[in-house]
């Protein structure tokens, strides 16, 4: 194994710990949120769209406890037995993130036992051989921050700020690597574009506000981490899509992928690049699918690549990269392919540094619910029971094989 590049899966604390509660919790139990979701069942929404072969899985996309994140994973109990075995798989690093709502459940009233146990999770991962990423805003807000305004005030801009740089102070000489924000664009468009995730505000106006409050939010929490410590390394974590026809790529490309990082560049020390999908807009997907019918298009993620090392001549890491696939049949491959490609833009001269599939465990899937299976470890929901797939022994053959 190369000692030098990073290996490793990513999960986050919502979609994992079980037992939040946060803007997101609350949604999920809204007399709106259930209600859409029962008309949706009732009318055979799910059946119509999703393959067969998930509805012998619990929960299925038509049980309304689907889409109640509960105990989740039980992670936030079970965090030594998961690291074990990301161990087990030759992991040398594991991205994760620290629920703001559990270490400032009130504003300015910071919970010691909450950031007492983030450090025994990171103590557990050292005490592995397995180098902390850790993220610090991972979709969910505070109930405190969520009656502010949440990200449409610039009031949020501070706090988050103000909790970065407690928990830098905090973890200081134990944490090396952070991302401030993940995919602070694409929940930006869910949230107030698509109506699909909380607040479902679809407003342009607002979404707008949004953006470049997370923009705003980024640099200021950069500037006061770094103050902490000048040897973090602090990035973001972005997600990026190959768009078809070819015509139409230019202008989404430059809003889709590049808009948020050209304007916070400055203040990054690393690019993390979350990759899944190639999406078509006049013709359905001609190669591998998902369970959540993404298109598979490793060719994607090596332009990404080389494209992100020559624009912002920042060192990358892959920081998702994985496919929902219940049966297992199609993630060895897609595994295989991706990291072919990866490999292909590094020759090339692209700076990438680590890997992190997505995701450790099967979790909490967001308004998709339990049903997507995106683990290299199967859990059992009603047993809590873990069991390590086949693609998650190719991927530990990579890794132990790998020489660049």
């Amino acid at each position: 194994m190369d000692k030098n590049f990073f290996w490793g899966a990513a999960t986050s604390a919502h979609q994992v710990e079980g037992n939040n509660r946060n803007d997101w919790t609350e949604w999920e139990k809204s007399e709106s949120r259930i209600k859409d979701l029962e008309s949706k069942i009732q009318n055979g929404e799910f059946r119509k769209k999703l393959p067969p072969h998930l509805w012998s899985k619990w929960p299925t996309p038509a049980d309304l406890n689907n889409y109640i994140s509960g105990k989740a994973c039980e992670h936030y109990n079970r965090f030594r037995e998961d690291f074990d075995i990301a161990k087990s798989l030759g992991h040398n690093a594991h991205r994760f993130s620290i629920e703001w709502s559990r270490i400032e459940p009130e504003e300015g009233r910071f919970d010691e036992k909450e950031v007492t146990h983030y450090r025994e999770i990171i103590k557990a991962l050292r005490e592995r051989g397995i180098e902390p990423f850790v993220t610090l805003w991972h979709f969910t807000l505070p109930l405190w921050v969520t009656n502010l305004g949440g990200w449409e005030s610039s009031k949020t801009i501070f706090y988050f700020s103000r909790y970065c740089e407690r928990m830098c102070s905090a973890f200081k000489g134990e944490v090396r690597y952070w991302m401030t924000l993940n995919e602070p664009a694409e929940w930006a468009a869910q949230a107030y574009l698509y109506d699909l995730w909380p607040p479902q505000k679809r407003n342009f106006l607002k979404n707008r506000r949004v953006y470049f409050n997370l923009l705003k939010a980024h640099k200021e929490a950069y500037t006061r981490m770094k103050t902490v410590g000048s040897n973090l390394h602090v990035g973001i974590a972005e997600s990026m899509e190959w768009w078809e026809p070819g015509w139409t790529r230019p202008l989404i490309h430059y809003l889709r992928n590049y808009f948020f990082l050209d304007r916070i560049s400055r203040h990054l020390d690393f690019v993390g690049l979350n990759y899944y999908q190639r999406k078509c807009i006049f013709r359905k997907p001609s190669g591998e699918v998902s369970d959540m019918g993404w298109e598979s298009y490793p060719d994607g993620m090596y332009y990404f690549l080389l494209k992100s090392w020559r624009r912002w001549q920042k060192p990358i890491y892959i920081t998702e990269n994985g496919i929902a696939n219940a049966k297992d049949d199609k993630r060895a491959k897609f595994i295989k392919d991706h990291i072919a490609a990866m490999r292909r833009a590094m020759k090339e001269g692209a700076d990438v540094r680590g890997y992190f599939h997505w995701s450790l465990l099967d979790n909490f899937e967001w308004d998709s619910g339990f049903w997507p299976r995106f683990g290299l470890v199967e859990v059992n929901y009603k047993t809590q029971e873990r069991k390590i797939r086949e693609s998650a022994k190719v991927y530990q053959e990579i890794i132990l094989n790998s020489r660049f």
